[in-house]
């Protein structure tokens, strides 16, 4: 049940760590039930779907968009979305920076690090990340605000493997707060872990998990 498996992964975060429920391809039915157990924060990765859900659900929700987002998809969640964490090249920061403005706020990101092995996630190398934000390229933006990192873990059963991607991440994220983001309270934010491997990620440091097939089941893929 919905509402019992958020509050039974509520209950075992530690301090300083929030559950994000990943509610794609899930119907609205089931994002009140989990919402009625107390969530607020909730993940999803089709622009078309997180706006039809952001209109038709309670105006309290945090809807944070987790997966690859198009340039030309920006301005559809740009007036409502609580935090995008797929930030991948610069030039979708630039248009987040663009669609902020034009709604008069500032839209809270992460940078999306790639840290597994499958070539087929997305993300900044190390490398193209520091080359970034040694551009300078923060300081041209007004309506976009770096709220730290996140990166997805090679699928595989080698726990071993998987807390080494994160603690990767963890170790970058601790870099940039000494350097880059000195002096920016709100860099804090590590997302990292799913349904499968959110327990080591909470133990590398995350804060943010993003668990969907644990709280509601296997999706159905037919309703996309």
């Amino acid at each position: 049940m919905i509402s019992e498996q958020i509050k039974s992964i509520k209950a075992s975060l530690p301090e300083g760590v929030r559950l994000i429920a990943v509610s794609k391809f899930h119907p609205n039915e089931a994002i009140l039930e989990a919402y009625e157990a107390g969530q607020r924060l909730f993940g999803e990765n089709h622009v078309q779907e997180l706006t039809a859900k952001h209109e038709s659900l309670p105006a309290d929700i945090e809807w944070h968009f987790i997966g690859h987002l198009q340039t030309n998809k920006v301005k559809y969640i740009a007036p409502f979305v609580s935090l995008i964490h797929g930030i991948d090249t610069p030039k979708l920061l630039k248009v987040v920076d663009k669609e902020g403005a034009k709604v008069g706020r500032v839209i809270p990101c992460l940078l999306q690090i790639h840290i597994a092995t499958e070539e087929t996630k997305f993300g900044f190398s190390r490398e193209e990340c520091l080359e970034m934000l040694s551009s300078g390229i923060l300081s041209e933006l007004q309506h976009v605000q770096i709220c730290g990192l996140m990166g997805m873990a090679t699928n595989t059963d080698d726990e071993v493997q998987i807390r080494k991607e994160f603690h990767t991440l963890r170790a970058l994220f601790e870099e940039l707060k000494e350097t880059y983001f000195k002096d920016a309270p709100a860099f804090k934010e590590l997302s990292m872990g799913m349904s499968d491997d959110y327990p080591i990620a909470i133990e590398e440091g995350s804060t943010l998990i993003r668990v969907g097939t644990k709280i509601f089941g296997e999706r159905d893929y037919s309703k996309k």
